[in-house]
């Protein structure tokens, strides 16, 4: 009984940090979202603060520590996309920047986490609300609804929740 109640106390706790954790990156991300959308210029943001600066392609290499080319290929790089975090870093750091790197959700993190499980449980109860009705035994549309979000609610902060119906956990 000690190790059940110790697991069940670990639970509580983990879904209580989970909860809190998404609450603190949501009020972060809601503050950032207007920087979100600003578009990138279509140079790249190095170029830009390069030309804004007034210096030289080859100042930039100098302080950067490589050669003239190479900026032309960052710069390049940085506008396709491919640029790698530690050469952003290091381009924005020679032009006296700071890089800001963020994953900026498309919804709230207790949204995602919500709608998951809703998706899960939906998944999972498919097959039983198909043999109800075969069985003629269909519960009604509010029924339902409330089954399914008591369900759902039972996933959110779970092991496995991310993890397809079917796949192994």
């Amino acid at each position: 009984m000690l190790v059940s109640t110790s697991y069940t106390l670990y639970n509580v706790t983990m879904v209580k940090d989970n909860v809190q954790a998404r609450r603190r990156l949501d009020e972060r991300f809601r503050r950032l979202r207007p920087l979100a959308d600003e578009p990138r210029p279509h140079k790249g943001w190095i170029r830009a603060i390069r030309d804004a600066l007034g210096m030289s392609s080859t100042e930039l290499a100098a302080r950067i520590g490589v050669r003239q080319q190479r900026v032309s290929q960052i710069e390049h790089s940085e506008a396709q996309n491919t640029i790698t975090l530690e050469t952003l870093r290091r381009a924005a750091s020679a032009l006296d920047c700071d890089l800001v790197y963020v994953l900026e959700p498309r919804t709230s993190l207790d949204e995602a986490v919500k709608e998951q499980a809703h998706r899960k449980a939906v998944r999972h109860l498919a097959p039983l609300s198909h043999h109800s009705r075969l069985e003629d035994q269909a519960l009604t549309d509010d029924e339902e609804a409330a089954q399914l979000e008591e369900f759902a609610s039972r996933f959110i902060d779970r092991r496995g929740l991310w993890t397809d119906v079917g796949d192994p956990q």
